[in-house]
């Protein structure tokens, strides 16, 4: 069992950055890719990005490559996006999760069995 919880979101200008962070509680934490994924008012939740048990390999959607960037530390049970170059479009409710099954793509939602609650990420333009 994983519980995931966000924090880091808020109201900031096109352009600006921000770091999330998403804390996990249990033990099997290392064990887990770990995923940000977003939802926007009225869209689908959409994958962002992902990164492997030890945080030697991460994936990311098109939209956010060479912007954003997931990282992990096992230590602390946290993993990180670092949002940088902010766009109207990156407005949405962040969430992160991890990954329990292994049998389809890392971007696909129905791979993930924890999530946290979300925090909103608003960037004004």
């Amino acid at each position: 069992q994983v519980q995931l919880v966000e924090s880091g979101g808020g109201l900031v200008q096109a352009g600006g950055s921000l770091r999330l962070s998403c804390a996990a509680s249990g033990r099997t934490f290392s064990s887990h890719a770990m995923g940000w994924f977003r939802q926007a008012p009225g869209k689908e939740r959409e994958f962002v990005a992902v990164i492997n048990w030890s945080g030697g390999s991460t994936y990311y959607a098109d939209s956010v490559k060479g912007r954003f960037t997931i990282s992990r530390d096992n230590a602390k049970n946290t993993v990180y996006l670092q949002m940088n170059s902010l766009k109207s479009d990156d407005t949405a409710i962040y969430y992160c999760a991890a990954r329990i099954l292994y049998s389809g793509s890392y971007y696909s939602a129905p791979e993930y069995g924890y999530w946290g609650q979300g925090t909103q990420v608003t960037v004004s333009s």
